[in-house]
């Protein structure tokens, strides 16, 4: 029995390592433990119990900065790997709590699982600190698990060997297919939907956030047809202009943040999504809802590439632009909704374990290949 430890801090790390949670727990070689850092509280935990996870072990939040976070984390973690000898950390994506616990693994001697490797912009600052993060976490892993080809490209170019490279697709789409599965998550309106909207990135701070709520505005009011959904951040910086703005707009519906399962509910819904967030980004395509990417930049560009997003930065004139264009258009949209998703087949998770099963247990088979 191979004692694995999950590491997780937030919620989208939640979301897309949960389905990876349930396949090992499915199996008799692997005894799987969650660490959850704290770095998300509330909303965290109402993810765990929406996936049915009772992590085994919760740290106690230190500090209210980022070092003073990373310290505590980091001192927790080392004592929960001197403790038990584990075989394996899985870490996912390019968070603070991602990197301690790929360190604190890397610092025991031990194997490293990167879920979501290889997202790249080759920026620090866009996003910050998460690109930074993200690169560190490759240097310490060794099995890396990219989403796409494009993914793998990245780490093969960064002088990471082929063997530990396996392309498995998104374990975002794993979830979206367990909800559809256990909680019926469908579309359920007729016609055309909603305008789906959601933005938090520091990147968008400032005039950003009031040049994309005037375009929203603005939209709203030349086409009273159109409705518009809005679950508003709730940092201050976000939510005092967009309420200040938006707030008694007729078609304009703000509300407080949805649940993972009312926000898939309301993509499924959508007409078109307008975001800065990456996991987003990445789950639209399921549903076949076109996205306009509300950044100048994005490590997702896959699904640029494919042609159900569009990449048109936070500016109010491309904003107005882009969907003024997808709403006298009905073919220009029906294009870029009927593109099969590029995040992959809701197989990841499957791929993942075989992979590790062919590293950590004897005789194992040999992994699964990603379909076409």
């Amino acid at each position: 029995m191979q004692d694995i430890l999950i590491v997780s801090g937030t919620r989208p790390e939640i979301i897309k390592l949960a389905p990876l949670y349930h396949a090992l727990r499915a199996l008799s070689w692997a005894r799987v433990h969650w660490l959850h850092t704290g770095q998300h509280d509330e909303m965290a935990i109402q993810m765990l119990d929406c996936f049915t996870i009772r992590p085994d072990i919760v740290l106690h939040r230190e500090g209210s900065t980022l070092q003073e976070f990373s310290a505590g984390c980091r001192r927790q973690i080392d004592g929960v790997l001197q403790a038990k000898d584990y075989a394996l950390v899985i870490v996912q994506g390019d968070t603070e709590s991602a990197f301690i616990g790929a360190l604190a693994g890397f610092y025991r001697g031990l194997p490293v699982a990167h879920v979501e490797a290889g997202l790249r912009t080759y920026n620090l600052a866009r996003p910050f600190p998460e690109e930074g993060l993200r690169q560190m976490i490759s240097r310490l892993a060794q099995f890396h698990f990219p989403p796409t080809s494009r993914s793998r490209t990245a780490l093969r170019s960064e002088g990471i060997p082929d063997e530990r490279i396996h392309v498995t697709g998104n374990t975002v789409v794993d979830a979206q297919h367990w909800t559809c599965t256990h909680h019926g998550v469908r579309r359920r309106t007729t016609g055309r939907g909603h305008l789906l909207v959601t933005f938090h990135r520091r990147e968008s701070w400032g005039e950003g956030v009031r040049g994309i709520c005037r375009a929203i505005a603005d939209l709203a009011r030349q086409n009273p047809g159109l409705k518009v959904l809005f679950p508003v951040h709730k940092n201050p910086v976000v939510r005092e202009p967009v309420q200040a703005l938006l707030g008694g707009i007729a078609n304009i519906q703000l509300s407080d943040p949805l649940d993972y399962m009312d926000m898939q509910q309301a993509l499924a819904d959508a007409w078109l999504l307008l975001t800065d967030s990456g996991g987003l980004q990445e789950e639209a395509p399921t549903f076949g809802v076109p996205v306009l990417v509300l950044r100048d930049e994005t490590e997702r560009p896959e699904a640029v590439q494919a042609g159900c997003a569009l990449l048109i930065g936070p500016s109010y004139d491309a904003i107005v632009s882009h969907v003024t264009r997808l709403l006298g258009d009905p073919h220009a949209h029906r294009q870029m909704a009927q593109v099969h998703s590029p995040f992959g087949d809701g197989q990841a998770c499957q791929r993942i374990v075989s992979v590790l099963a062919s590293h950590l247990v004897p005789a194992a088979p040999m992994p699964l290949p990603l379909a076409a």
